[in-house]
């Protein structure tokens, strides 16, 4: 089967120039958007049934879009108890066959939800950001997670973090971003997902031919990130 998808146009020759300021601001002044009533209903629920569940470990699966990945996850990691968080109730109310009995599905404003889990303590053993996010124009650095004011609590959470793109220099940037934020150097690796794709984004775009990137880092809890919020 083949499939048709653009790759990633772009008017950056290379990493954003604006990047490490954007960083600096965001660890300097934790965000402190007030954070939406909706999302704190949400969550709210969300740890209800994370403590009725606490003997396991957790994982985020944020950005979950219709959910596959959340539930493919949840295969492979039959002794977890696995979030998956997307904003759209059209998203994740299709039709994919019933969750497994150590998944929930949330819909709630991902930055808020983040900030959220940070302020109740948790700490996701994994924590997985799957395509696409890029905003590839250099005018929208803001809206790419390592630009966007709650990059600190997306790092304080801990955990093994991993990140998948069809735009390399997007897992680049967040690379920089981490090595400004934690010190810790880490590299960007080609990922070939063979048959096994957690997202239709990742379907999609290996039949396309296009090159598949990651980026996978194990954080130690961080809360002195956002010590002040």
């Amino acid at each position: 089967m083949q499939a048709t998808s653009r790759r990633i146009v772009t008017n950056q020759a290379g990493p954003h120039q604006g990047l490490e300021a954007r960083v600096a601001r965001a660890l300097q002044y934790p965000w402190r958007k007030p954070i939406a009533d909706h999302t704190r209903e949400a969550f709210a629920a969300a740890a209800r049934w994370r403590e009725a569940r606490c003997d396991m470990p957790l994982m985020l699966d944020a950005g979950c879009g219709v959910g596959i990945s959340t539930r493919r996850l949840a295969e492979a990691f039959p002794d977890h108890a696995l979030i998956g968080v997307d904003r759209s109730d059209s998203r994740l109310s299709r039709e994919h066959g019933p969750l497994p009995g150590n998944v929930l599905l949330v819909r709630a404003d991902l930055v808020d939800f983040w900030r959220l889990a940070f302020q109740a303590g948790w700490r996701p053993a994994r924590h997985y950001l799957l395509y696409p996010n890029p905003y590839p124009k250099a005018s929208l650095l803001k809206l790419r997670w390592h630009g966007h004011p709650v990059l600190p609590f997306i790092l304080a959470l801990g955990g093994r973090l991993e990140l998948r793109s069809n735009w390399r220099l997007y897992l680049e940037e967040f690379s920089l971003a981490l090595r400004q934020a934690t010190g810790r150097e880490v590299a960007v690796e080609a990922h070939d997902p063979g048959a096994a794709y957690l997202t239709p984004f990742e379907k999609k775009y290996h039949l396309s031919g296009q090159p598949l990137w990651r980026l996978v880092v194990k954080l130690p809890h961080y809360p002195e990130l956002v010590a002040k919020a």
